[in-house]
């Protein structure tokens, strides 16, 4: 790959450990990028990089997310700051934040940025052999109505 991404990591409480996991085996190809973590995911994964003995400095974390973490990393989509979201979202509990979690996966979707929401689309996504066609352009997504000039 030409390029470096950005690519944010985000895990709910009951998802950490996915995301530690998937991070970990996935330490060579997260390791030439920048990433961008909610404080509490980006915290833990620093510590699993450093324990296997990977530099973190291209790691950057955000506020937690109840704290607006998932609200800072959609603000980055929206900028066009963000290459690929990875989530792991726990459907099975509530969660005191859900609108920001929303206006994140909304963001991805309306800004046309891939989002995974499980450990097999974030694997099939980051091993896309479009990341080294430098002849591909994601096309913009045709809101007529709403783009500016």
């Amino acid at each position: 790959m030409n390029r470096k991404l950005t690519i944010a990591l985000v895990a709910h409480d009951n998802r950490k450990v996915d995301m530690i996991e998937w991070a970990v085996h996935n330490v060579h190809f997260l390791s030439v990028h920048n990433i961008v973590c909610t404080g509490t995911t980006g915290s833990l994964i620093s510590r699993a990089f450093e324990e296997n003995g990977v530099d973190t400095c291209n790691i950057r974390c955000m506020h937690s997310g109840p704290m607006g973490g998932d609200a800072e990393i959609a603000a980055m989509v929206v900028r066009k700051e963000v290459d690929l979201a990875i989530f792991l979202i726990d459907d099975l509990n509530p969660q005191p934040h859900e609108a920001d979690i929303q206006m994140l996966l909304r963001q991805c979707r309306v800004h046309n940025v891939p989002i995974a929401c499980n450990r097999y689309s974030a694997d099939l996504m980051i091993t896309s052999a479009l990341w080294d066609d430098d002849s591909y352009l994601p096309m913009e997504p045709k809101y007529v109505h709403y783009s500016r000039p």
